[in-house]
């Protein structure tokens, strides 16, 4: 991509006039406007999760949400998301990757700097790749970058899985430089390996997103595999995208269990925004959480909400308002 071409998408997203699409709530689910008691009410939220693009560039973009919202919409920007999620209660969010490009990296940082909004970016680096370190070493440089999100270290063969070397030393380079690693979507396989990184390299942060979602084929697989990887204490869940799992009348089931089985401090809040849209609203997200926190204590609550995600991406406050 030329420096050309790239710095028009740049412009196009500056002056973009465009409007998110509006979110539509579905009956009788909780919302973040409802009160849920003193354990959760006022807390403020830092999403962890959501992901930004604008296909209106002339390179266009590689991920642009869920089907419902690219109908709608071929952009998520921060100045359009922020208005969205202020009523819900967050106050901060975490851009994850959602493209394969290098260069996009930066523009994940160039639209995000103006906007206090965003406390930090998981960008996108390939650990297979030659230049990891230099690229590493480049955009770590920012303050707002914070992690990647690399999810193939590993290989699978029979259903055996190996970590690779050539990965797992470059993930070592990511630890010595303070950054997280996202991983996702959760799989035995990658879950497993999961396992073994955490072993590999004891001092990285690993974040398994969308835990929730994932509906396992094989029961006993899945809860020895979350057993493996709670015993690790650098492994992290994000207990995101819960609406998208195909048991719904059992979430708050598979919430409680992800819950005790990692405990009060390495479960992330994230909403998966705007991959979300069409399932979810931002308020029927935060809704969900406040729902299901409202039996815990206030301290219980401000982890998920926003301590945990300040701990294990170490973002730094951005707007007053910003716990």
């Amino acid at each position: 991509m030329n420096r050309r071409i790239f710095l028009s998408g740049l412009a196009a997203a500056a002056t973009l006039a465009a409007q998110a699409p509006p979110e539509v709530s579905t009956p009788g689910r909780p919302q973040a406007t409802d009160s849920f008691g003193p354990s959760v009410d006022n807390v403020p939220i830092i999403d962890a999760h959501i992901h930004l693009f604008d296909g209106t560039r002339p390179q266009g973009a590689t991920y642009m949400g869920s089907a419902e919202f690219r109908a709608l919409s071929k952009t998520s920007l921060p100045e359009l998301y922020e208005p969205l999620a202020r009523p819900t209660g967050i106050v901060g969010a975490v851009v994850v990757e959602s493209s394969g490009w290098v260069e996009d990296n930066l523009w994940y940082l160039m639209v995000s700097e103006p906007s206090p909004f965003i406390v930090g970016i998981s960008g996108r680096l390939d650990p297979y790749k030659p230049e990891f370190g230099e690229y590493l070493e480049r955009y770590s440089k920012n303050p707002l970058y914070r992690a990647i999100r690399a999810s193939r270290f590993y290989a699978e063969t029979n259903g055996k899985v190996t970590l690779d070397a050539v990965a797992v030393d470059n993930l070592k380079l990511l630890a010595q430089a303070d950054l997280a690693n996202d991983t996702a979507n959760p799989s035995i396989a990658l879950m497993t390996a999961n396992v073994m990184l955490a072993d590999a390299v004891p001092n990285l942060r690993i974040i398994m997103d969308h835990l929730p979602r994932f509906d396992p084929d094989d029961q006993s697989a899945y809860e020895a595999v979350i057993t493996e990887m709670a015993a690790r204490s650098n492994i992290f869940v994000k207990l995101s995208a819960a609406y998208r799992s195909s048991n719904a009348a059992g979430i708050q089931d598979r919430l409680e269990y992800l819950y005790g089985m990692f405990g009060e401090d390495r479960v992330i809040f994230g909403t998966d925004y705007p991959n979300s849209y069409g399932v979810a609203t931002l308020s029927e997200e935060v809704g969900l959480m406040k729902q299901f926190f409202s039996t815990k204590t206030r301290a219980q609550a401000e982890k998920f909400f926003w301590r945990n995600a300040a701990h294990v991406y170490k973002y730094a406050k951005r707007a007053g308002d910003q716990p």
